[in-house]
């Protein structure tokens, strides 16, 4: 179904490593209403997925072996599933991936959203969620008073952003949700463990140092502490329908069956933790693009 006002949206991703569900499967359900999506990278290059994430080879304990590796168990589970994967190939070829604009050259006026996926692995994440560049615009995105959307470990990117009339972060004052602790050390430990041993950070984007309570350096714990308060940080509640579903992360979300997802909207800002949300994430994103439809 398109929208009658499609929206320019932008998405940035980082040069490699983004969670091919956060950004694929949002792509796709934006572009299927119409929306002209923009993508934004480093260096005006187009950008890579995970490739752990694609083909889930290089997730099991023999992950290391060049045989052995093509064998697939927990790689199978934790690999973007089969619409993800069909998603980001479609994606591939799009013209607009494929001739992405760079950092510098974005300007607040020339969008009407801006979408903000994630990842974990830290090669290509941290460069994201650090540039200056891109913290100034995402900053100066949510002072125009635009529709954001941010996902996972793109919600620290948001709240790494300040805004330049308050000096805080963008999300102070915001109910927000993002990769919770409780996913994030249930992802770590399960590599640490029963996976890639031999790099048993890989979904860590970034560890404690000596001194810091486990899960201090956490996604969760990160942007909670940009918050006005503890409590605008939004995990999904224990006697919630469907608990079950949405906080195990044993479940995704799909066009037919909302159920596993957990979204929190404030306003015109969409936030969601992980690809299980996916589906949700953007047609909640949609829906507030077809509310507030921006310049014409």
């Amino acid at each position: 179904m398109t929208t009658p006002h499609p929206s320019r949206v932008l998405m940035v991703l980082p040069k490699r490593d983004f969670d091919p569900s956060e950004a694929a499967v949002t792509w796709l359900i934006l572009a299927r209403k119409d929306h002209r999506i923009t993508f934004a990278t480093p260096d005006g290059q187009p950008a890579t997925a995970d490739p752990l994430m694609l083909s889930g080879e290089g997730l099991d304990l023999w992950g290391r072996i060049p045989v052995l590796r093509k064998i697939k168990c927990l790689g199978l589970v934790l690999r973007a599933n089969a619409a993800a994967r069909r998603a980001y190939a479609q994606m591939q070829n799009d013209p607009a991936f494929l001739r992405p604009v760079d950092y510098s050259s974005l300007r607040v006026v020339d969008y009407d959203g801006l979408v903000l996926p994630g990842g974990h692995w830290s090669r290509g994440m941290r460069q994201y969620l650090e540039d200056s560049v891109l913290q100034r615009f995402v900053g100066d995105f949510f002072d125009a008073g635009k529709p954001v959307a941010a996902i996972c470990h793109g919600v620290v990117l948001a709240a790494r952003s300040k805004s330049t009339r308050t000096g805080r972060s963008v999300l102070y004052g915001r109910k927000t949700t993002a990769l919770t602790w409780q996913l994030e050390k249930a992802a770590w430990s399960t590599m640490k463990f029963f996976g890639r041993v031999w790099d048993p950070d890989y979904y860590r984007t970034y560890t404690e140092v000596a001194g810091e309570p486990e899960g201090y350096r956490g996604v969760q714990a990160e942007v909670t502490r940009a918050l006005a308060s503890a409590a605008d940080f939004c995990d999904v509640p224990k006697h919630c329908a469907d608990q079950f579903r949405k906080a195990t992360g044993m479940f995704r979300d799909d066009l037919k069956d909302a159920r596993p997802a957990w979204v929190v909207r404030d306003g015109l800002y969409v936030s969601a933790r992980w690809p299980g949300d996916a589906h949700s994430f953007a047609e909640t994103f949609a829906a507030v693009l077809a509310e507030h439809p921006g310049h014409r």
